[in-house]
């Protein structure tokens, strides 16, 4: 178990954590007893083979230590082979990993570590679309907090996996004033105001939607604007006027489409919540 604690640990995720929520993903399919009752039926405790982990489509990997993970759970002894490397390009019917272990637990384990694998490579493979699209500029695409609940850490890694980068990860890290801070405060000075009274160490982000509030904000002292659902025409007039005092982030109806023009227009970051929304998987199989 030590070689899967360090491999998650290189992920830059907390592997006592980590197995803890596995643990709760495998109960969720075998119940809390852990049992597969029609595997249980067909084979015995001892049968033992090995099983490919074989991508049915191309991507980009991420995950693959979890996956490991998820096999290791179960009873007996389990030897796991990688066969490639987080973040590299995967192609359709090449194996990334061979796993030998009890048939029964290989069973049991495949749902879950195959659920997870196939998510975190989609979005892989999505965030590298979008970093791929604006690698000569000086934006970085970055995600949000519209993940699913539960995975998040997890999906926040595959962003990293694949060249993106992670704005905050909750609402603890990072204060953001948005709309419904600004119309309780009356203000966006004074928001600002009350966040950094309370908050004097925490960074603080507000949500602009005109060039009138980005130059208060920048006024007030805010470390980053988040430039919401203006064109990349009015965003990059918010970079000439303001750039220079500020980090700039746009986010809102931002696609593969016109991510391009986002990023020439000068901004610093380019937020994007459909990579952890909205990613198709990636299909993986495992091949006995």
């Amino acid at each position: 178990m030590t070689d899967v604690a360090d491999r998650i640990s290189q992920l830059a995720l907390d592997p006592e954590r980590t197995q803890k929520a596995i643990g709760d993903f495998l109960t969720e399919d075998l119940s809390p007893q852990w049992s597969d009752v029609t595997s249980e039926a067909i084979f015995s405790a001892d049968e033992t083979t090995t099983a490919h982990l074989v991508p049915r489509d191309s991507g980009i990997l991420a995950g693959l230590p979890l996956a490991h993970a998820v096999f290791a759970q179960l009873p007996g002894p389990v030897e796991f082979e990688y066969h490639a490397t987080e973040g590299t390009h995967l192609n359709a019917s090449n194996p990334i990993a061979s796993v030998t272990a009890p048939v029964r637990s290989l069973l049991a384990a495949e749902r879950t570590a195959l659920n997870l694998l196939s998510r975190l490579c989609g979005i892989a493979t999505h965030t590298r679309d979008f970093v791929e699209l604006v690698e000569n500029t000086s934006a970085q695409i970055v995600d949000t907090r519209k993940t699913t609940p539960g995975l998040r850490e997890f999906e926040k890694y595959a962003v990293r996996a694949a060249g993106g980068g992670n704005k905050r990860m909750g609402l603890y890290d990072v204060a953001m004033i948005k709309d419904n801070h600004k119309e309780a405060a009356g203000s966006i000075t004074a928001a600002f105001n009350a966040v950094r009274g309370a908050n004097p160490d925490i960074d603080v982000q507000v949500e602009v939607e005109s060039m009138e509030e980005a130059v208060e904000a920048t006024a007030v002292g805010a470390a980053f604007l988040l430039v919401d659902n203006l064109s990349p025409k009015e965003t990059r007039e918010i970079v000439e006027v303001v750039g220079d005092r500020t980090d700039i982030e746009a986010t809102g109806g931002i696609t593969l489409e016109n991510v391009g023009e986002y990023a020439v227009a000068g901004v610093d970051f380019i937020s994007i919540g459909a990579l952890t929304h909205s990613s198709p998987i990636v299909d993986i199989g495992l091949d006995l």
